[in-house]
């Protein structure tokens, strides 16, 4: 064992690949390593073959992705009621493009100190939020939510107002679409794995076990709270990184945001793909996006199609539609009978 952890210390690269490994073995035995692989090769390519029309919706897809499974580590995997989660979306936009245009920040330490800040926020809102419960945490954060709002709203000498921020100055290859697509694939891929971690982390099954029975995780000594404020920081983090995103694909930022509707449509994405799953989000997000941006070209009322898809969803598969092909194609335990 002495030997074992010396090892360890040497060579702390061979436990980060040995883990990414045990990822990638537990994608196989759930068989979705193929079309993962298979996904990511065409999403490689798409920017080659793609008009720039397409190559813009899918990086959006990337971006509003990272944000529904930053929310579901708090909402699926929490059982943590977060209904105003694009605050610290919107919080990490504005803080990346204000620390560019209005405090002369270099471009990629604005990036890093956005998400950072965006944790400050979650922790600020959770510790006041975790003494609630249920739906009273979810009124309190919206409340908490809506004041980040009203002060980007009126602060229009720092933050421009209603107008926003346009035209934010970024490296000459990140100003392309195809720069900004390979740039938040990258990230995308890196959150995925990041958040697959915490998933599958002692913490992960933690804050899953809390989401299950909270009053008996407090019964064998588990913090409750103290760990419902991770999980509230951790996908604050993770929604401030998805801001950021939004800044490199579209130079520019507004209220719209921060406002308490736009959590809402985030929340259905979760509620579409599965919020039990760890791809639902990402399918509730291209769904959404993809509805959105195609739907209305021919209807300006495309939210009530999304309304009855979500109807039909919550009648027949209330799982989410990950939910449901999970559990069709999980791979059947062998029966326990006696020998």
């Amino acid at each position: 064992m002495k030997v074992k952890a010396e090892k360890f210390i040497l060579h702390p690269s061979a436990f980060i690949l040995r883990r990414v490994i045990l990822m990638f073995t537990d994608i196989i035995e759930t068989r979705w390593l193929v079309v993962a692989l298979g996904v990511l090769a065409s999403l490689l390519g798409a920017p080659f073959i793609a008009p720039e029309f397409y190559t813009y919706v899918l990086t959006l897809i990337f971006v509003t992705a990272i944000l529904a499974m930053s929310l579901n580590l708090v909402l699926g995997y929490g059982g943590i009621y977060q209904f105003h989660h694009a605050a610290f979306y919107g919080v990490g936009a504005y803080a990346a493009a204000l620390g560019i245009t209005k405090m002369g920040m270099p471009v990629w330490l604005a990036f890093i100190l956005a998400p950072l800040i965006a944790a400050f926020a979650g922790l600020v809102i959770g510790w006041f939020c975790i003494r609630l419960t249920r739906l009273y945490f979810g009124m309190l954060q919206i409340s908490l939510g809506s004041l980040i709002w009203v002060i980007v709203l009126r602060w229009s000498a720092f933050t421009s107002g209603d107008d926003g921020i346009h035209g934010i100055p970024l490296p000459a290859p990140l100003e392309t679409i195809n720069g900004a697509y390979f740039l938040n694939l990258a990230i995308a891929l890196g959150c995925l794995v990041a958040m697959y971690f915490v998933i599958r982390s002692p913490f992960g099954a933690t804050l899953q076990a809390i989401r299950d029975n909270a009053a008996r995780c407090e019964a064998v000594g588990i913090n409750v709270r103290n760990h419902q404020l991770a999980a509230i920081v951790i996908a604050a983090f993770f929604g401030g990184i998805a801001g950021v995103m939004f800044v490199v694909l579209e130079r520019s930022v507004f209220p719209g945001m921060l406002f308490w509707s736009f959590s809402l449509d985030v929340f259905v994405m979760c509620l579409l793909g599965g919020w039990f799953t760890f791809a639902g989000p990402m399918v509730g997000a291209a769904l959404v996006i993809l509805l959105r941006t195609f739907a209305s070209r021919y209807t300006e009322y495309w939210t009530l199609l999304l309304g009855v898809i979500l109807i039909l969803l919550i009648f027949f598969l209330p799982e989410g539609i990950m939910g449901f092909v999970s559990a069709r194609f999980k791979p059947r335990e062998p029966d326990g009978g006696a020998a």
